[in-house]
């Protein structure tokens, strides 16, 4: 399997593509065969890898989800520097659990107050539909929210510990339209500057927007 999956790779079967994202998805993966894959993989940034029991998905994400997740990144950087809220950002770094049987790696997480195992927040940008939910690897990681940003919105999800049986179509999480990590935070304020033509113009009046709160 392993090598498999790296001849595609070097192969170029997987690429960056402008509008599309290339994935490629297998099963009867074993977690010694996706660690294996992820040391692999160290040195060749541009994959993202997703494994939930036995099944391991390698997205290469595009041009435009990378653009989205960056823009996200740089409004919720100003965001945590306006309010005075305390973060550690962590990026797209793997998180795995091998008991779980789970691992993934976010577009951006966050944790919220002070660094921990796991990320509070965990944001997915989503160009295509399809491989493995999301929510079922966060619920294994037990993060406590995570938003998807497709289609120009937000979708935020929070993970109900308590009540878990209410929510299983969604492994846990509640569909919520406000976050509960970041309770200040404009979630439709977030999208009109998400929106915005340039990067740039849309960062300095999310800023002000901020400033005038």
């Amino acid at each position: 399997m392993l090598a498999t999956v790296l001849d595609i790779i070097s192969d170029k079967q997987l690429f960056h593509s402008k509008d599309s994202e290339d994935r490629y998805l297998t099963n009867s993966v074993t977690w010694e065969q996706y660690e294996a894959l992820l040391t692999e993989l160290e040195d060749a940034p541009g994959f993202r890898l997703t494994y939930l029991d036995g099944i391991l998905e390698i997205v290469s994400p595009s041009c435009r989800h990378e653009t989205g997740k960056t823009r996200i990144g740089t409004l919720l950087e100003i965001f945590f520097e306006e309010t005075n809220t305390e973060y550690v950002p962590l990026g797209s770094t793997t998180f795995r659990v091998q008991t779980q049987r789970g691992g993934t790696e976010p577009d951006e997480s966050y944790c919220i107050g002070t660094e921990k195992e796991f990320p509070d927040l965990a944001i997915e940008v989503v160009v295509t539909s399809g491989g493995i939910n999301r929510l079922q690897v966060y619920n294994r990681l037990n993060v406590k929210e995570v938003w998807f940003w497709q289609d120009s919105c937000f979708t935020l999800y929070h993970l109900r510990e308590e009540t878990p049986a209410d929510f299983w179509e969604t492994y846990g999480y509640e569909l919520v339209s406000q976050s509960e990590l970041l309770a200040s935070l404009d979630i439709a304020l977030l999208t009109e500057s998400m929106q915005h033509p340039t990067s740039l113009l849309a960062a300095k009046e999310f800023r002000k927007r901020l400033q005038e709160i």
